[in-house]
């Protein structure tokens, strides 16, 4: 493993929980980092945005920058221009306003106008962008994203999580909700973030590196793990997060390499002297 030259990580689950270091995770990604690695950290998160994640990272002693972080809104936004360019978009999605990482989206109020300088106004919505389930994912939120993908919006999705781990356990992610849109509006969602293979590919030319020359660490084994390894990418499942043994067990394939935890991967890539990483 020691041929490798960049490492993709994902945050929630496998260095934190709840934003809080998981054991030895700051330890190893100083290590990882110390040997000269490239480290890009993949996440799904729509919570946060950039800025605000390497704050908190940073803050809990990671060697982290905002321009480490690769974020679902970042790479959504990158796919509408290319897909959508000057698409009105309404965003469904619940936690910390991400629209500052939605860069170039033009974003309509839940009332479906969007004034623009030229004075072009009440057009209606031409894309329903799905981001985190949470509070902000009650009926009429639901139901009004309903309505625009029925007058013909198309669905964009960052993801199709169906749950993360939390401080308080497992709780339901928009994934749950984004099969019940589509079933209820006949229609399927274009996914932007992981595992759709352009996230994995953006982070890649990121690195600037090719896809034998990386590995995934993830806690999620088909939307991390498994969907990395489809894009030529070495995957390795940590046992923390959301892992469970039945879904280890019922996934799709099989990870090049399972690890207790992030702390291990310094010895799995034959750093140091082949210990896990201090508990710090």
């Amino acid at each position: 493993m020691t041929e490798k030259r960049a490492v993709l990580v994902d945050i929630d689950g496998v260095l934190t929980v709840s934003w809080k270091p998981l054991p030895g995770a700051v330890g190893a990604l100083r290590e990882i980092r110390g040997a000269g690695l490239g480290v890009a950290l993949v996440t799904n998160t729509t919570s946060r945005t950039r800025a605000s994640i390497a704050g908190v990272l940073t803050g809990a002693g990671f060697p982290v920058t905002a321009d480490d972080i690769l974020t679902a809104p970042t790479v959504t936004a990158a796919y509408l221009a290319r897909h959508c360019p000057g698409a009105r978009c309404a965003l469904l999605n619940s936690g910390d306003d991400i629209r500052e990482d939605l860069t170039g989206v033009r974003l309509t109020g839940d009332d479906d106008t969007d004034v623009a300088a030229d004075g072009d106004g009440d057009r209606g919505v031409d894309v329903v962008i799905v981001g985190g389930a949470g509070p902000g994912f009650d009926y009429a939120a639901l139901n009004r994203a309903f309505g625009r993908l029925q007058r013909g919006a198309r669905l964009v999705a960052m993801h199709r999580n169906l749950y993360w781990r939390t401080d308080e356990g497992l709780q339901l992610d928009s994934g749950a909700f984004l099969v019940g849109l589509e079933r209820a509006a006949r229609t399927e969602a274009e996914i932007t973030g992981k595992p759709s293979a352009a996230f994995f590919e953006a982070a890649l030319a990121h690195l600037g590196v090719a896809a034998g020359d990386a590995l995934m660490v993830g806690d999620d084994i088909e939307s991390d793990v498994l969907a990395a390894q489809r894009a030529g990418i070495t995957g390795v499942l940590v046992r923390t997060g959301k892992y469970l043994p039945e879904t280890h067990r019922a996934a799709s394939g099989s990870p090049d390499h399972v690890v207790d935890s992030f702390a291990d991967l310094p010895a799995l890539l034959g750093l140091g002297d082949g210990t896990p990483s201090a508990q710090q």
